[in-house]
């Protein structure tokens, strides 16, 4: 469980209160979205592989707010953080750079970049359904279908605010407009079991207590209530994951992503690390530690991932998902779809 990022922060104070400490030769400081445990093997394998020291702090929120404050003496190199919106916020609220990288540019597609170098993506998850193996016979659906009132009180998900929910309904924005898509959401709306709660797992245990059909969930959350949550194995086998898309398109993906802090004290570490977290070495890492599909071409997907079929991601450029995101979270307002 993540801690507030006060705790987090003056804990990591002995190690980071002198930023002009920090700025040697082999290191690289790191701000980091994503759980330290989460993320801790693939930098123990880039200090083993560059003989560079990582220096870590994690948060749920705040970051790039400290950063900001911290101005020219923070000893932030690197940002790492998971949704488009997060690496879109970085950009906008001025604490990035942009990144330089004829290799980053060969791995990642300019869908999953930003346009002026402010961003890369790292790695790909899915918003995906979990449906009751049991009760739903069907192996397609598409985003759209899930209004379809044929659905209506089967649909388990967590809260509509939630980053992850707030990107799918921008990427229908994207898709249809704003007046589609709050129709959309409406009917999404009606067609739920239960107020919107708990997380992408509880809508599996959801699913197989038989509340609701189908729940709303990201692809890793599934593989890993099957591989190693034993607690939760059962959630997993009473339900399977089907790969929605939109109706003409693909399936809609999100982004782990990298950000290079505008006031680096340790760039050219940083630039090793960015550049590392997009090697062979780290995106088998990202493939079979936190299942999640590789931005690097040739990387075996983990097999469990796999399973759920081949996924042809939506080609709507991601940057777009981000410009609607405002618009998304008002509009689910506007609906009460968390009443």
């Amino acid at each position: 469980m993540r801690v507030s990022i006060r705790t987090v922060l003056l804990a990591a104070a002995a190690s980071f209160a002198a930023g002009s400490a920090l700025a040697q030769t082999g290191e690289v400081n790191v701000y980091s979205y994503r759980e330290t445990k989460l993320i801790q093997p693939m930098l123990d394998a880039f200090t083993k592989d560059t003989g560079i020291k990582v220096n870590i702090i994690s948060a749920s929120s705040g970051l790039e707010q400290r950063i900001k404050t911290e101005g020219a003496n923070s000893p932030a190199d690197v940002l790492l953080t998971v949704d488009i919106g997060r690496l879109e916020e970085a950009a906008k609220s001025g604490i990035s750079q942009p990144i330089a990288s004829a290799e980053l540019d060969k791995v990642v597609a300019p869908q999953y970049r930003d346009p002026e170098g402010h961003w890369y993506g790292i790695s790909l998850r899915a918003r995906v359904v979990y449906v009751s193996k049991e009760r739903v016979q069907q192996t397609a659906i598409t985003y759209e279908e899930l209004a379809d009132p044929k659905w209506k009180g089967k649909i388990c998900i967590r809260s509509g605010q939630h980053m992850y929910n707030n990107a799918l309904f921008a990427a229908v924005i994207a898709k249809h407009g704003e007046a589609k898509a709050e129709e959309w959401l409406r009917g999404l709306k009606a067609n739920l079991a239960q107020k919107p709660s708990g997380g992408d797992r509880e809508t599996a245990r959801d699913v197989a207590a038989g509340k609701c059909d189908i729940g709303i969930g990201n692809t890793y959350y599934w593989a890993l209530m099957n591989d190693k949550e034993a607690d939760k194995k059962a959630w997993a086998d009473a339900t399977r994951v089907i790969l929605p898309t939109f109706a003409g398109g693909g399936t809609h993906v999100n982004l782990s992503g990298v950000v290079l802090v505008k006031t680096a004290p340790n760039k050219a570490n940083g630039m090793k690390l960015i550049e590392w977290l997009a090697g062979e070495t780290a995106q088998h890492m990202y493939a079979d530690v936190n299942y999640e599909y590789p931005l690097r071409a040739g990387i075996a997907i983990n097999p469990t991932i796999a399973g759920y079929g081949t996924l042809k991601p939506d080609a709507m450029p991601i940057s777009k998902i981000a410009d609607n995101k405002k618009a998304a979270s008002t509009l689910v307002d506007k609906v009460g779809f968390d009443n």
